[in-house]
């Protein structure tokens, strides 16, 4: 039937073949990004990056969240050609500070109804990730669309379940991501361990394919020049010659107190003289809306302060694109702690600002560095990354090494052309 009206619009209309006119209508689908919070998480820079890359591709896009903020955001965003649509924010975010799960999950219902029913938007496609319980509302559009859902990591691996009443509680949300996820049109993960976890968690969906496309880089913030290099030193002590690197969101998940007891543990091993000139930045994701951030930041604060780190370790919350650049630049290595990390992107970041990465040896940093070649994969100990960094500080030939070998690395393997190339593949797919 498609087939037909193509065929008659090419004869009337265009000078074209069905062919040249179906590949034309598919590289200009359109496609509306479904994302429960655009803040500046790796979850939120890899919907970014995939709605500016298929936007490249030629591809109509939009963003749809339930919350937007243009002073927390990532900088693509405030491009009026990327068009953000906030709806939903009225809805409450928790209940006197619990239900957030389950608050979540109306907030995204609530977006994807809004979208279906009251938008007037037309859509071929929409990608959405994190909250999967919208798909079945997505289903119910007149003319029904393809859904694609993008797994970072299984929900129900997030929360801990420490309570009876906190494992009845999630019990049936657990039963719904499940669910609803096998209802998406097509599946996809962020690296093959997150594939292998989406396998063990969601032993009902094991007849659905799930394929890897890797989060890219988009490396034209980058590649430019830092309008905040020059100020760095301003930011750090006098005298300050090997800085470290920690980044990351402010939640417990990411170990961020294992930077803060392996830079003691360094301090401690190092002649004096040498150590005077090193300094540690933890820097990261903070909304004051969000208890933990708050309440983590003021954890680890009290953590440097017992450790007697606090004239030697600058915190910083929510830094400019501008400022991370320059960080990442002038640090002898990143510091990156979260075990089973689904993927994260700030190893693969260190790296194309030819960084060294010293990670943690499991998860997504398996796939992204190459231990001994563009940084060190360690247990999880602050012995263990204190020793890496130790050799790191006393061989600047080996961070220059291992920097340029990460760059290459990046340019090889998580390149947006390979990602947004991948990315278009499955949408024309879906579209067929």
């Amino acid at each position: 039937m498609v087939k037909s009206i193509v065929d008659l619009l090419c004869i009337v209309f265009l000078p074209y073949s069905s062919d040249q006119f179906t590949s034309l209508y598919i590289t200009m689908a359109r496609v509306v990004f479904l994302h429960p919070d655009l803040g500046i998480g790796g979850a939120e820079r890899l919907v970014v990056d995939a709605a500016v890359a298929l936007k490249s591709q030629g591809c109509s896009v939009q963003i749809w969240t339930a919350h937007y903020d243009p002073t927390h955001c990532f900088s693509e965003t405030l491009d009026p050609e990327l068009p953000v649509v906030c709806v939903g924010d009225w809805l409450p975010t928790s209940v006197f500070g619990y239900l957030h799960a389950l608050c979540a999950y109306l907030r995204m219902i609530y977006v994807a109804l809004y979208l279906v029913f009251l938008s007037g938007v037309e859509y071929d496609v929409v990608f959405c990730d994190q909250v999967s319980v919208c798909i079945p509302v997505l289903r119910l559009s007149r003319l029904r669309k393809k859904v694609l859902f993008y797994c970072h990591f299984p929900d129900q691996l997030l929360t801990q379940r420490k309570s009876t009443l906190k494992k009845l509680y999630r019990a049936p949300i657990d039963w719904l991501e499940e669910r609803t996820t096998g209802m998406a049109d097509m599946i996809l993960v962020n690296s093959q361990f997150t594939a292998g976890i989406f396998a063990e968690t969601f032993r009902g969906l094991r007849g659905v394919q799930t394929d890897v496309l890797y989060p890219s880089l988009n490396t034209r913030t980058f590649d430019q020049q830092s309008s905040e290099a020059q100020g760095l030193e301003g930011l750090l002590p006098e005298g300050t010659s090997c800085l470290f690197l920690s980044l990351n969101r402010y939640e417990r998940k990411k170990n961020l107190g294992l930077a803060l007891q392996a830079f003691a543990s360094l301090k401690s091993s190092l002649p004096p003289g040498q150590s005077a000139g090193i300094h540690l930045v933890v820097a990261g994701g903070y909304d004051d809306r969000v208890t933990e951030n708050v309440q983590h930041y003021a954890e680890l604060r009290k953590l440097a302060a017992q450790l007697d780190l606090e004239d030697v370790v600058t915190f910083l919350r929510s830094p400019s694109d501008s400022l991370k650049v320059a960080l990442l630049r002038g640090s002898a290595a990143v510091l990156y702690t979260p075990s089973r990390e689904h993927f994260g992107i700030v190893p693969v970041e260190a790296m194309y600002c030819r960084c060294p990465v010293i990670a943690v040896n499991s998860g997504g940093p398996l796939e992204s560095v190459a231990d001994g070649e563009t940084g060190f994969l360690c247990e999880p100990t602050a012995e263990a990354f204190s020793k890496a960094m130790e050799r790191l500080a006393r061989e600047p030939q080996l961070r220059g090494d291992m920097g340029q070998a990460g760059r290459r690395r990046v340019q090889d393997k998580f390149s947006l052309r390979a990602f947004s190339n991948q990315l278009h593949g499955y949408i024309v797919k879906l579209s067929q």
